[in-house]
């Protein structure tokens, strides 16, 4: 990961391996950040996942993990998947989506189309696996995210509502 800005000339991205897990981890540090900042009642200031979850992730087929290298070889972005199917269910078609647990850039990368390429390449997968679409949550606490995801072309699928109860 980068330590300072620098403009990138060439963004290449690729599945992750066992040598990004710190990479990955201070990208996730940074989501938690934004995550914990925007909504301290329910998110702790920590990672989603220790060294050894990621170690586990990064084997399973049906939970791909991609990472952004810039010209440099710094991991500057990831997009952490999962691919999700529906078969023989009672009330929905048989389907296969891709689902975006999460997509990060790291902030001294952003504004250098980093997102825009995680995004192109995730789109490419599913379509190579034959999926039927894209999903993703964006929780309202992060309209940075929201914004990116729009101008992707994504769309509202459904809304998550929330009332919080006043305890005594």
């Amino acid at each position: 990961m980068q330590n300072e800005k620098h403009s990138i000339r060439s963004i290449e991205v690729r599945r992750a391996h066992e040598k990004d897990i710190p990479a990955l981890q201070a990208l996730l540090v940074q989501v938690n950040r934004v995550h914990h900042e925007g909504r301290p009642d329910l998110f702790k200031l920590t990672t989603k996942y220790s060294d050894s979850d990621l170690q586990t992730l990064l084997r399973q087929e049906h939970f791909p993990i991609f990472v952004a290298e810039d010209d440099l070889g710094n991991v500057v972005g990831h997009a952490f998947c999962q691919i999700i199917e529906h078969k023989g269910e009672r009330l929905l078609t048989d389907i296969k989506t891709l689902y975006i647990d999460d997509i990060c850039v790291d902030a001294n990368a952003r504004k250098q189309s980093v997102g825009k390429h995680l995004y192109t390449a995730v789109c490419q997968f599913a379509k190579e696996i034959n999926c039927y679409n894209i999903t993703l949550n964006v929780w309202a606490c992060n309209p940075g995210a929201l914004a990116f995801y729009q101008k992707c072309g994504l769309v509202a699928q459904k809304y998550g509502l929330e009332k919080i109860l006043e305890y005594n």
